[in-house]
């Protein structure tokens, strides 16, 4: 999001991560943005029995931390690789200093939290008025449209059923058992455990 040339000038560093690394606790003092230059980060909150709620995966040449930053205040999510990852980190302070200086990244910046937003009230409105197909035809075109965690090149869903059930609230047995359903009525395919879409989006 952030032109990495922008982001060193200004003293970010780098840094590899393993898959499983958490970069931030939920309630942490926000001090620093991250932008992710390759790999995959789940942001989520876990419940005192240790279930995950996960908001947004990060993908590629997207950045997080920002919300926090601006708030003056604390991350309200874990973040945790989910994948080997390569990171640039920058401080708060630095990624004000950037965001007032250039003000195209701070409009940038500002219709990222406002997709964000958009699509945290899509999620809120989709669980408490769905059925579970309903649930997971909307989200999975609503991802389709907007060409996030659905792979380009093949249309392979990019989400395992357990962090599907993790966003949704429903079972992952609940998954499983929905998206059989909606393979037989076809809607997806299922090819060796892998959830593919029509070309043409779910109908």
């Amino acid at each position: 999001m952030i032109p990495t040339a922008i982001l060193l000038e200004k003293g970010a560093s780098s840094l590899h991560a393993d898959i499983g690394e958490i970069l931030f606790h939920e309630d942490s003092m926000a001090t620093f943005y991250y932008q992710l230059l390759s790999g995959r980060v789940r942001l989520s909150n876990f419940l005192s029995d240790g279930r995950e709620v996960l908001h947004n995966i990060i993908c590629a040449n997207e950045g997080f931390g920002e919300v926090a930053i601006l708030d003056n205040g604390v991350y309200t999510v874990t973040a945790i690789t989910d994948s080997s990852c390569t990171l640039l980190k920058i401080s708060s302070k630095k990624f004000i200093e950037i965001i007032y200086e250039y003000g195209n990244l701070h409009r940038l910046v500002s219709q990222k939290m406002a997709r964000e937003l958009h699509f945290k009230l899509f999620m809120i409105k989709l669980i408490y008025n769905r059925s579970p197909e309903e649930i997971l035809s909307n989200l999975i075109q609503r991802l389709n449209e907007s060409k996030r965690l659905v792979c380009q090149e093949c249309n392979r869903l990019m989400l395992t059923r357990q962090q599907l059930a993790n966003m949704t609230g429903l079972r992952v047995e609940t998954i499983i058992r929905t998206m059989k359903q909606m393979e037989k009525e076809g809607k997806l395919n299922i090819i060796r455990g892998k959830v593919f879409i029509p070309a043409d989006g779910i109908d």
